[in-house]
């Protein structure tokens, strides 16, 4: 189960250049999304964050985990895509549309539930 956490986060990590290219194109347009401060353009810049690190916090689970309890592991493995998926999603829909924000609690969950189980299965 670990190798997908592998695969996903390293998948996550070549997302994130790319959509750091992509939106890195009209960064230098003071007013590009209502200037550097707006709350689209922070939020755009928190998914493409949030793309990178969750894409690094997957490997570091995939060559760090105990392989404890299948159970265990797979629920933390499942928690850390799920938020690795949902976190930058919802950061760019929400910059897209405000109403959007209000789905936080999913990667959130997840994301807690994966650290939750991680530390509880300990060390390798």
């Amino acid at each position: 189960m670990v190798h997908l956490n592998w695969y996903f986060g390293w998948g996550l990590v070549v997302s994130a250049f790319v959509t750091g290219a992509l939106i890195g194109i009209f960064f230098h347009q003071e007013e590009f999304l209502g200037g550097y401060a707006s709350f689209r353009r922070r939020l755009l810049r928190l998914g493409h964050i949030a793309q990178a690190a969750l894409g690094m916090m997957n490997v570091l689970y995939s060559v760090s985990t105990n392989r404890a309890e299948w159970f265990d592991t797979q629920m933390a493995s499942w928690a850390f895509v799920v938020g690795g998926v949902s976190m930058p999603m919802v950061c760019f829909l929400s910059a897209w549309k405000k109403s959007f924000r209000h789905l936080f609690f999913i990667p959130v969950i997840a994301l807690l539930v994966a650290v939750i189980q991680t530390l509880r299965n300990g060390p390798p």
